[in-house]
């Protein structure tokens, strides 16, 4: 399947603010996050050389004023490391010089709007939900364009409300809050409560924290973007000294100081020439300029002395941040490249209440106590080698949830009609030409000569299921043909971006493709949504759906997405009606390929992540011509006429067995079409009484190893009993046990149960203990009584009151009980 393994859609806040966040694969400390990023560009030579940069650094100091006191070990103090400019003190010569850019251009901006027209336009308020969740009425407002902002409207909504708003949506669009309104529309508001009010907060959060740094070092600032928990700053400062927990106090006083002076954040497009005068001090701003800026421009962001290249949309004032810390502080490479400049990493996290901080910390303990990576080698599930950096070595319990997980699949695709197959792992790379990922994803794939041919270990399925559809002919009465397929997946994830189970480079998932008519698309969503009900009930997650419709740069004709977007939008209305909750619109992220619907779960503290996906494609059945034979017949003569002249279908066939011929390129909108093993570059019109199938790729657990980290950390490491990898321990009393205890175990494992003896010689009080810290769901204790009844004593790992002494229970009742819980995949420990 080709997704994103971390779950953001395309085109997302994060993505279009991550001018570099690609560099946080740099850093082992990075946050893990739901995607891979995309790598970007090697960085040319520029001529804003790092000896240019660091001698403007240089140039930039100022002398200390005269409250300062020198240090006498290179500027170290008892507040900090590092040397550092009193926050009220000069500013350096390259900020001044900066901000009076900006400040000259800020003015020919608003000179130039006064001149503007400012018709009446319509617009259409948003209210949001009333107190039983219902939605309110949209309300009708008169404005005029280029001066009315959307913060004018939250005098419409409840106090309450209102004050926890971040930042509005404009048509979709995130909107700051001040900012003028161009054009009739339809504006929304969103409070720090949701995904993408926090982003921006904790964007608008890092923006001050490199204020703070940036007077208080003059040091030269990166990027700064948000991420899961908080955000971050790069920077590089002078002499390549480093960060250190002692200088987290200064800066956080002096961000405290920029809290209370409410500095706004004031939005300016600047043209790349003013963009590079504007920049010119900094090599790091000056590769954004250069590589990864529109020609026309980009937007800069100024509070208090900051001024930041930036797409935003921020928070209206600096005054709205209630609650600042630093969290941590690392080393990293600029845009990730380990043969670029090490800089300087500072993560913090900030509030808009001091209450949601103390939360925050206590969520942080919790967070701690249940990191797979810790749960995992202490219950020896799976470890890593620096011999294999990125791939897992699952240990034997490890082996048992994992198999545990895909005979839970398999149960349900055999009765839901999935037909499993294999694929092969590697491919000549003109299969990749092919289906396009070549073009756009070649970086993360791994590649390899062999008899002078490129190949590559396959990152996803659905191009090699492709093959296997189109291996013989087929028929309408096949369709919906569903494939599913547990086969191994590699993807080049950049060192520093590996995050235990959670960010791998080797692993499975419960991939899918379903080749089905257009008819059939309805019914094939509707089957999904109740596999996903059906799959996320075991664990208890609930989940909420986002669909993502026609991006700008889509392949296809319109009417086609028109119709794809209907289905789904019916299927996902259905969903609704029947009680499966509200889905969420998320305009223009969908593939480039087709509509989609991203499911996030929710995990016992409250985490989203995405696990399953839902998307059409109708891209990759034309670039691998697939096609089926219709219940529509051809009439006889154009039979014949294609018989003799045996185009495309016929020849395809023939050539299939033969190796990959590469031919010309060609261009289908931003993705080029590579002609391979009688695939050609332009796809054909289907002739008479033969269709193109519809192509739905879906994963419902995703990637194993990232589902098994999230249950992991969301039942804590106590499994439940059907998932359990230490499902039963027997204990004998003593020796004279043994026998019996061998007995029980073989009874239980005749069941397939995962029961386990402990006939060390330690004390029968810290067996017991043993058991409970190794959190098996039930202890047996066996002794003379449960012998001569042909007994068992049980305690139960999630009953306190069965700890001090366990329920005596026959053991044929026992083992039919624990049967009876296993199959049925009960969440309860509970027999």
């Amino acid at each position: 399947m080709d997704t994103n393994s971390d779950g953001q859609p395309a085109g997302s806040y994060e993505e279009r603010n991550d001018l570099a966040i690609r560099s946080a694969a740099s850093d082992p400390l990075a946050e893990p996050r739901a995607n891979p990023q995309p790598q970007s560009p090697k960085s040319p030579k520029s001529s804003h050389t790092k000896q240019a940069s660091i001698s403007r650094l240089q140039e930039a100091q100022v002398q200390p004023s005269s409250k300062q006191k020198k240090s006498k070990d290179n500027g170290s103090s008892a507040k900090g490391a590092l040397a550092k400019q009193v926050a009220d003190g000069p500013l350096p010569n390259f900020i001044v010089k900066r901000n009076e850019l900006f400040d000259k251009l800020k003015r020919q901006s608003q000179a130039e709007r006064r001149e503007k027209e400012k018709p009446e336009i319509n617009v259409v308020i948003d209210l949001g939900l009333d107190e039983e969740g219902k939605r309110k009425p949209d309300m009708p407002a008169a404005a005029k364009a280029w001066e009315t902002t959307p913060g004018i409207f939250l005098r419409h909504l409840d106090k309450d409300v209102a004050s926890e708003i971040v930042v509005a949506k404009v048509d979709g669009q995130l909107w700051d809050l001040d900012r003028p309104l161009e054009r009739p529309c339809r504006v929304s508001y969103i409070s720090f409560s949701t995904t993408e009010g926090r982003n921006v907060f904790w964007h608008s959060s890092a923006h001050v924290l490199g204020e703070a740094a940036e007077c208080q070092y003059n040091c030269l600032l990166s990027h700064g973007p948000p991420v899961d928990q908080g955000f971050f700053y790069d920077m590089k400062i002078q002499d390549d000294q480093v960060i250190k927990e002692s200088d987290w106090p200064p800066l956080e006083n002096t961000a405290s100081k920029y809290f209370k002076e409410k500095q706004p954040f004031e939005r300016l497009h600047v043209s790349i020439p003013n963009l590079k005068e504007m920049f010119g001090y900094s090599k790091y701003k000056m590769y954004y300029i250069e590589n990864l800026l529109p020609k026309e421009g980009s937007t800069v962001y100024k509070c208090g002395s900051l001024v930041d290249l930036c797409l935003g949309p921020h928070i209206q004032n600096t005054g709205k941040i209630k609650a600042f810390q630093i969290m941590k502080n690392s080393s990293c490479y600029f845009r990730g490249d380990k043969n670029d400049d090490s800089l300087q990493r500072i993560y913090g996290v900030a509030f808009p209440d001091k209450k949601q901080m103390t939360e925050h910390k206590k969520f942080l303990e919790e967070a701690a106590k249940r990191d797979h990576r810790k749960i995992g080698t202490e219950q020896e599930l799976f470890f890593f080698s620096e011999l294999s950096p990125g791939n897992a070595f699952l240990l034997p319990h490890g082996t048992l949830i994992f198999n545990a997980l895909q005979k839970l699949l398999r149960s349900e695709y055999q009765k839901r009609g999935y037909q499993e197959v294999q694929s092969p792992n590697m491919y000549d790379v003109d299969l990749w030409r092919t289906s396009g990922h070549w073009q756009h994803y070649q970086e993360d794939m791994f590649k390899f000569e062999i008899e002078k041919k490129t190949w590559a270990l396959k990152p996803m399925n659905c191009p090699g299921h492709c093959l296997m559809f189109r291996h013989r002919e087929r028929s309408y009465r096949e369709l919906p043909l569903r494939m599913a397929d547990f086969g191994v997946l590699h993807r080049n994830e950049a060192s520093g971006a590996l995050h235990g189970m959670t960010r791998v480079r080797k692993f499975q998932q419960d991939d899918a493709h379903i080749f089905c008519t257009h008819d059939q698309i309805g019914q094939e969503i509707e089957g999904l949504f109740d596999f996903l009900k059906s799959i996320y009930g075991l664990f208890g997650f609930p989940f909420k759906l986002k669909f993502s419709t026609r991006p700008e740069n889509y392949l296809g004709d319109i009417e086609t997405w028109n119709q794809a977007e209907a289905k789904l939008k019916d299927a996902l209305d259905g969903f609704t009606a029947s009680g499966g909750g509200q889905w969420e619109l998320n305009e223009g992220d969908g593939a480039f390929y087709g509509p989609k619907i991203d499911i996030e779960i929710s995990d016992a503290l409250h985490r989203d992540f995405q696990c399953a996906t839902i998307q059409l494609d109708f891209q990759l059945p034309q670039r691998f011509e697939l096609e089926f034979m219709t219940a529509e017949t051809a009439p006889k003569s154009k039979v014949v006429e294609a018989k003799s002249a045996k185009p495309n279908g016929q020849q395809e066939a023939s050539q299939k067995s033969k190796a990959p011929t590469k031919t010309k390129e060609s261009e289908m909108g931003d993705v080029k079409l590579e002609s391979t093993n009688g695939i050609t570059d332009k796809p054909k019109e289907t002739g008479v009484g033969r269709a193109r199938p519809v192509m739905i790729h879906r994963a419902i657990v995703g990637s194993f190893e990232r589902f098994m980290a999230v249950i992991t950390e969301h039942f804590a490491g106590k499994w439940p009993f059907w998932l359990s990898p230490r499902q039963v321990l027997i204990i004998p009393v003593g020796k004279d046990f043994f026998e019996y205890c061998e007995q029980v175990q073989k009874l239980l494992r005749s069941q397939k149960m995962n029961a386990d003896i402990d006939l060390s010689g330690n004390t029968l009080p810290k067996k017991i203990r043993t058991g409970q810290m190794q959190q098996y769901n039930f202890i047996f204790v066996l002794g003379a009584a449960e012998k001569e009844a042909r007994a068992v004593n049980i305690r139960n790992r999630d009953d306190q009151e069965s700890q001090s002494k366990g329920e005596m229970v026959p053991l044929e009742e026992a083992i039919r009980k624990l049967k009876a819980l296993k199959k049925e995949r009960r969440l309860i420990n509970v027999i």
